[in-house]
């Protein structure tokens, strides 16, 4: 078993735009452990039990807030204001166009360049087991219009479950809003291995096209005869290098699916299994859609991919899976809205299940 890192609150400690970061622990009874630092809302570490009730740590991240500043800057992150990509940078809004922080260019990519993932949130934690944490999206902030206030809860509990739930409000006038989390997982507990051996099922049997600079189209492609289709399980790395153009475009899995559930009930997005350490995660959520990626660009690059324990991340040494609404929906009319009118309330939730198979 590869051991985890000790990570220490000290290392997490500053203050960051006026607002002092720190790093949480949530704990439950059964030993499972979760810690998240309140600069971009990142989760750093968690500690879940294999198949022999051994702890080990499943995601990526960094061992001080210097280098989860210098590193993969989606890691772990809470993202916002605008998850995924914005086509041209552009959308209209009631009439009126705005054009947003191209950051990906031509597009933008998670909010712009200083999206929520580089932003330090006010945190509270009431008890062991929750995090509240809290933010202002300001009006015209990367191009978006309108003052936007979001709340965040993390909370883990007994059936080693996290969930991860939002409010937010169009405060002041009409905009737009879209949220994930972007945990890189790695089940197996030894985050610098491959995780092609991990085998997924995920419940979606229509993917979004995209076009040559990964933003979707509009179209939403049947899976069935693609190696896009895992709707009965198999193992991320069966299919990953069979040649298809949107294999090619991302290097490996990084596709938007249409989640099959009713819109709004919280449903069953995907499933992973590691067949070595038995554990399994299964996500559940209110969105429509989930992102499926597979670390196509941890490149081992220092100091950006060095992590926990001096960890080097690698090409496919991790999984994401992201939901939210759909990427670029403010520019396709078909896609669920992600428009807030004034006064209109956004909210969600996320729920990443641990257990054992």
């Amino acid at each position: 078993m590869t051991p985890y890192a000790d990570l220490r609150r000290e290392d997490f400690r500053a203050t960051i735009d006026g607002t002092p970061t720190d790093l949480f622990t949530l704990r439950n009874r059964r030993g499972m452990a979760v810690r998240i630092t309140n600069y971009g809302c990142k989760i750093v570490q968690i500690l879940a039990p294999d198949r022999d009730g051994a702890l080990g740590d499943v995601v990526q991240g960094y061992e001080t807030l210097e280098r989860t500043m210098a590193g993969q800057p989606s890691m772990g992150s809470f993202i916002g204001r605008y998850c995924g990509r914005i086509g041209g940078g552009r959308f209209t809004l009631d009439g009126v166009e705005h054009r947003t922080a191209v950051n990906a260019p031509p597009n933008t990519l998670h909010g712009g360049q200083r999206g929520s993932r580089f932003r330090t949130f006010a945190a509270r934690q009431p008890d062991e087991t929750s995090l509240e944490l809290t933010h202002v999206f300001q009006d015209g902030e990367e191009g978006f219009p309108g003052t936007l206030p979001v709340r965040l809860v993390y909370a883990l509990d007994e059936d080693n479950a996290l969930t991860i739930a939002w409010t937010a409000v169009a405060a002041d006038k009409a905009t737009v809003a879209n949220f994930t989390d972007h945990t890189f997982f790695n089940l197996s507990g030894d985050a610098g291995s491959s995780i092609l051996d991990h085998v997924a099922t995920v419940n979606g049997s229509r993917y979004l096209a995209l076009d040559a600079t990964a933003v979707p189209t509009g179209e939403l492609v049947d899976v069935t005869g693609t190696p896009f289709d895992f709707r009965s399980p198999a193992a991320f790395g069966a299919r990953i290098g069979d040649g298809h153009p949107m294999l090619a475009l991302g290097k490996g899995y990084d596709l938007h699916y249409a989640v099959d559930k009713p819109a709004g009930a919280l449903g069953l997005h995907a499933r992973v299994v590691h067949p070595g350490s038995g554990r399994v995660l299964e996500v559940f959520s209110t969105e429509p859609g989930v992102q499926v990626y597979t670390g196509n660009f941890l490149d081992g690059q220092m100091p950006r991919d060095l992590g926990k324990g001096g960890t080097l991340y690698t090409r496919h040494s991790a999984f994401c899976l992201e939901p939210s609404h759909f990427p670029n929906a403010v520019n396709i009319p078909s896609f669920p809205s992600t428009a807030l009118a004034p006064g209109q309330w956004y909210a969600g939730r996320i729920v990443y299940r641990f257990g054992v198979a």
